[in-house]
């Protein structure tokens, strides 16, 4: 990609404060993007701009869109990245818990969507990117909810692009493996042996580690830049061999 693929554009960051989310606005602000970051605690560096916003609130989302979009004049790229965990099988979470994480993880991603749309329509290069997971499309222990949540964004990333590809908007997904962020940093540190659990993550990818948040940011924004103007419908997968790749154990 070029040095400066982003020149002129604006783009949108949902849960851009921390992780995955901020390694991509400072991606593509280094790209030369111009970059809002909607987020319940915009606390971003410069030269990030902050937008307070709840993606489980439309009325929120609404709102920071319209002051993003009165700030610059234009959006032209939203990285749907908000999102939640969840634990345990599909017995150990109560109705109010499934909805609250759909609402987040999904609801979120179309409400923000939907607030963009008469934007990105007016963009020579507009452009969706959603932040799937590897548990879209494989059986992890304890997920179930979760999973349930991201293999919900991995249809609607399809169903978007075929309904707004006539328009001019693409819109892909990525599908990280387990990442090296502060959200995972806090489940492990839950964990009975932090350090072992880690190694188990890690293992679980053929690379053998944690996937980083700049990876991640690296396919974003590859599936956002102009420079890809032919690829939307797709899933991208940066979850370190983990889905497909199967290597022998090493030798003792």
């Amino acid at each position: 990609m070029s040095a400066n693929d982003f020149e002129g554009l604006v783009a949108v960051v949902t849960g851009g404060a921390s992780g995955i989310g901020l390694a991509t606005a400072l991606e593509l602000a280094g790209r030369g993007a111009q970059v809002a970051v909607l987020d319940l605690n915009p606390e971003v560096p410069a030269p990030l701009a902050g937008f307070v916003a709840d993606v489980s609130n439309r009325a929120s989302v609404d709102a920071a869109v319209a002051a993003v979009g009165e700030r610059f004049g234009r959006i032209d790229i939203l990285i749907n990245n908000a999102g939640i965990g969840a634990a345990g099988t599909v017995a150990d979470n109560d109705d109010d818990e499934w909805a609250r994480v759909l609402n987040i993880n999904v609801i979120g991603m179309a409400r923000a969507s939907a607030a963009a749309l008469p934007w990105l329509r007016e963009s020579p290069a507009g452009a969706i990117v959603n932040t799937s997971s590897i548990a879209a499309q494989s059986g992890l222990p304890l997920r179930a909810l979760y999973s349930a949540s991201k293999g919900a964004v991995l249809a609607l990333t399809r169903a978007m692009a075929t309904d707004h590809v006539r328009e001019g908007i693409r819109v892909n997904c990525v599908c990280p493996g387990t990442a090296a962020t502060p959200w995972v940093d806090r489940l492990l540190s839950a964990a009975e042996d932090p350090e072992a659990e880690r190694a188990a993550l890690g293992a679980r990818q053929a690379i053998g580690r944690l996937v980083t948040a700049e990876e991640v940011a690296h396919a974003i924004c590859y599936l956002a830049s102009p420079l890809s103007g032919s690829t939307t419908g797709t899933a991208l997968d940066v979850d370190g061999g983990a889905t497909h790749v199967r290597v022998r154990p090493l030798s003792v």
